[in-house]
């Protein structure tokens, strides 16, 4: 018989697989963890075989009280990196607190912390209070917080394995102390990786609203953006819709709108019908942009009656619809 295809070589969920486990891991809660043959070799086996491994990690009821006033959760997903993902994260951020709403933005982006750049906050310090982390702010309505702020030179390198980035994004959940909030929008990495693992598991008992995927029209961008649908589904986390971005160029001087990334197989709405997920909308092209990344400002500031500015207002708006569905 053929080999089965690596997405469907277990039906164990992601969550009850250690890290480092097989492919055919039986997961930390069955009977078999720890004896099963294809345990042989797995450094986690004599913790499953304990039982240890089948205690709920601490940490998933530190985050649950930690994030117990905020009201909406919402991790940023991409299936490939250079879609826009982290722009998209600080306009929405920027969109939520000029609606009156209190609003955080987590940078999880280990590797890649382009957020303290796009907020405007190059320079700044994290400090620590008796409550924990104290985020940095960029007014009285939005809260950041990103390992950028923590290196002594923005141009150093993160050379960091797994356990390493997981530690942080743990001690991010649980440490920083940000106070009532209206949304919590979660940078993540690139792709599916141990990061998103772990901000699944840390967060599964504190009502996390779902993931925003951000994508490109084209076809080589959606075929990542299936998987990462994929990924949601195995480890149930809501998808609460897609967002193309990158979406045509209107030319200033004409008006002539240019599909620089042809959606040759029907782009991101066309995807979301054929998956069932919701389609949050498209976000064009436009210089303003990169300019309002560069200089830390919100589009809302920098050109608030240009067509990309209105297309991540209609965004945030059909997220809220989403989110706040009874």
């Amino acid at each position: 018989a053929a080999a089965a295809a690596p997405e469907e070589a277990s039906a164990v969920p992601l969550q009850e697989r250690p890290e480092n486990a097989p492919e055919s891991c039986p997961g930390v809660s069955s009977e078999a963890a720890g004896k099963a043959s294809s345990c042989a070799g797995c450094p986690n086996q004599k913790l499953c075989a304990s039982g240890e491994a089948k205690k709920p990690d601490p940490a998933v009821a530190d985050v649950k009280a930690r994030l117990k006033d905020v009201k909406r959760k919402i991790l940023v997903l991409s299936g490939k990196g250079g879609v826009g993902k982290s722009t998209v994260s600080a306009q929405l951020s920027f969109g939520f607190a000029a609606r009156s709403m209190d609003a955080g933005l987590l940078d999880v982006d280990i590797c890649g912390p382009s957020v303290p750049r796009m907020l405007g906050l190059v320079g700044q310090d994290v400090h620590q209070s008796a409550e924990g982390w104290s985020p940095v702010y960029v007014d009285d309505r939005l809260a950041v917080m990103s390992i950028g702020f923590m290196l002594p030179n923005q141009d150093d390198a993160i050379i960091w394995r797994g356990p390493r980035k997981n530690g942080l994004i743990k001690q991010f959940l649980t440490d920083v102390s940000w106070g009532p909030l209206d949304a919590l929008i979660i940078d993540t990495p690139p792709g599916t990786s141990d990061e998103h693992l772990s901000i699944v598991t840390y967060l599964q008992d504190s009502s996390i609203d779902g993931a925003v995927i951000v994508t490109t029209p084209q076809e080589v961008s959606l075929m990542d953006v299936r998987k990462e649908i994929n990924f949601c589904k195995k480890v149930n986390l809501p998808v609460i819709g897609v967002i193309e971005n990158m979406s045509g160029f209107v030319c200033p001087n004409c008006n002539h709108e240019e599909k620089i990334f042809a959606p040759s197989t029907g782009g991101a709405e066309e995807m979301c019908s054929t998956m069932q997920v919701p389609f949050l909308g498209r976000i064009p092209l436009d210089g303003h942009v990169a300019r309002a990344g560069d200089a830390g400002m919100s589009l809302a500031q920098m050109s608030p009656d240009s067509k990309v500015a209105k297309a991540v207002d209609a965004v945030i708006t059909k997220i809220l619809e989403q989110t706040d569905r009874s």
